[in-house]
């Protein structure tokens, strides 16, 4: 096996407290040497990864949904996992070359070990032990050489947007196949989030071919009401201060990205018998989650896309899935590319703060970060 030439001093690793996600630290590892590697396994060296508040969605379900448990380290504390692209460092498996390039769910950390199997031409699937009874979505990892989507310039455009966009087009495929509950329009809160964003333009892209709905509605909060109008993807957008003013005769669909009981609480209030579904998605203001108990109109059902991947894909088959999902990426990610800006985040006290930024919601909806734990 050759002398890798992606070498670390130390496997530095960002955590937090999982039952405070105020409390982080940065942990200063023994790195993994290609000599620790078992046969079969491969060592990873991670280069890059994007943070948003999908991934504080992870810690806040990740007693619930098993997140923590995909990286573990010694509780308290937890390590959130993210998406991005790494490099073969090592490898003591025949089918996996050294230098190869990757792209998938990876810790915030700077190397990480890996069993390939199912290994294609497209990539492999991460067998380890730990991780047999985990979602398998998240155990694949690609080879970028062999994606047809991916491209050298737009790699940050996928760490940011592919994670969030494939629940975006599950939901939308989701929603299609009730034909929207009957309802005339769908009601999205924390509208500015970027899955939000990509449901609406999904929804809004298709409307024409598939009838409805009829009216996109947005509801977010005041200061980013003007940039979510200035998209055009909603036919309305309305401040949350002003949820009241919508009709509450019409019969609506709300899914929920924002995780807010308050906000969640108004919807049902107001419009009562007449919300045909109510769809729990994630958790952008994670430490106000909650509600849904006791609330008039229809029981909030989470929707878990990686449940909802496998029956989809049951249905019409992987390949034709993401080949749907092909036909939906190009476009919007033309028409993000024309608003979102790119901040490139390095070292570990940076990454710190932009965790602590996100956790708070302090990034701009405008703004997308790239983090790496290299100094």
């Amino acid at each position: 096996m050759k002398v890798p030439t992606m070498t670390v001093s130390s496997n530095t690793t960002f955590v937090v407290n999982r039952e405070n996600l105020h409390e982080h630290s940065v942990l200063e590892q023994n790195p993994i040497q290609p000599g620790d590697l078992a046969e079969g396994e491969v060592l990873l060296a991670i280069d890059r990864f994007s943070f948003t508040a999908n991934n504080i969605t992870y810690a806040a379900l990740g007693d619930a949904f098993h997140y923590w448990d995909f990286f573990p380290v010694e509780k308290p504390w937890g390590q959130i996992p993210v998406w991005g692209f790494a490099d073969v460092a090592a490898s003591r498996h025949p089918d996996v070359t050294e230098g190869t390039r990757i792209y998938g769910y990876l810790p915030m950390a700077r190397q990480l070990r890996v069993q390939p199997g199912r290994v294609s031409k497209s990539g492999f699937t991460d067998v380890a032990a730990h991780r047999q009874d985990l979602p398998g979505i998240y155990n694949q990892y690609v080879f970028t050489a062999n994606d047809p989507a991916y491209r050298p310039e737009h790699e940050a455009f996928q760490m940011l947007l592919r994670p969030l966009l494939v629940t975006s087009f599950l939901l939308d495929d989701f929603l299609a196949w009730q034909t929207f509950f009957e309802a005339e329009q769908v009601i999205l809160t924390s509208a500015s989030s970027k899955t939000a964003l990509g449901l609406a333009f999904m929804l809004n892209h298709q409307r024409e071919t598939r009838g409805g709905p009829r009216v996109l509605t947005a509801l977010t909060s005041p200061g980013h009401a003007g940039f979510v109008r200035r998209l055009g993807y909603y036919d309305r957008v309305v401040p949350y201060d002003e949820l009241e003013t919508l009709d509450a005769d019409q019969a609506s669909v709300s899914v929920d990205f924002a995780g807010n009981g308050q906000v969640l609480g108004r919807l049902h209030e107001h419009f009562s018998d007449q919300l045909q579904f109510s769809s729990l998605v994630g958790a952008s203001h994670w430490d106000q989650r909650g509600g849904g108990k006791g609330l008039p109109g229809p029981k909030p059902e989470l929707f878990f896309a990686p449940k909802y991947w496998e029956q989809a894909a049951g249905e019409y088959g992987t390949a034709a899935l993401m080949q749907r999902f092909a036909g939906l990426w190009a476009p919007l990610v033309a028409s993000m590319e024309g608003w979102m800006t790119i901040r490139d985040v390095r070292g570990a006290e940076a990454v710190a703060q932009a965790y602590e930024d996100t956790l708070e919601g302090r990034i701009n909806p405008d703004q997308g970060l790239t983090l790496t734990l290299a100094p």
